[in-house]
């Protein structure tokens, strides 16, 4: 009997609570990416919903979403991109403020780093209320490429991240549909 992809992966994602805030359950992924299968898992669901687009690049969002997004990038023959915390690129940058479950922050992506008319695939670790891959999807458009979908290995769908990215393609391995598991 074939286990459901999305159901193995599951099982390999820890609960933290009170993290980091009281209330929350973080969705810690560590375990996931430590486990082979696991990692492999991830990387082969996230490439297979995005195999016959034409990707150019694919753009991954500060921290996790390196992790992820270069063996993606690498399975799907595209260039890398990393969308940094404002202050860590070292050229002209493009900035966009988001505002997170919890704040608010700045994101910024190399002014140089993808070109009018690219097709781009933006891959992050968790999809929860959308404010860092709408402003990520920003940034990219606003340098004139074109945003093929968004990849994510969990989507906390009671927090309608998805109702921030305008209807554009999006892969989730694993969604948690109640409140109760709270945000990562």
């Amino acid at each position: 009997m074939e286990v459901d992809r999305g159901q193995a992966l599951r099982q390999l994602v820890r609960d933290i609570a009170d993290f980091p805030l009281p209330g929350v359950v973080y969705k810690d992924i560590t375990p996931l990416l430590g486990d082979a299968s696991g990692f492999a898992g991830v990387v082969d669901g996230l490439v297979d919903g995005f195999a016959d687009q034409g990707v150019d690049q694919v753009v991954g969002i500060e921290a996790r979403g390196f992790i992820l997004g270069g063996p993606v990038a690498y399975r799907l023959g595209a260039g890398f991109v990393p969308v940094r915390k404002a202050g860590k690129l070292p050229s002209v940058v493009e900035g966009e403020t988001y505002t997170l479950e919890y704040g608010t922050d700045l994101l910024e992506i190399h002014a140089d780093a993808v070109r009018a008319g690219t097709r781009v695939l933006i891959v992050d670790d968790v999809l929860a209320t959308g404010g860092t891959a709408a402003a990520t999807v920003r940034l990219v458009e606003r340098l004139g490429a074109e945003v093929v979908g968004l990849a994510f290995v969990i989507e906390l769908g009671f927090l309608a991240g998805r109702d921030q990215l305008g209807g554009r393609e999006i892969v989730s391995l694993v969604t948690y549909a109640g409140a109760e598991v709270g945000t990562s």
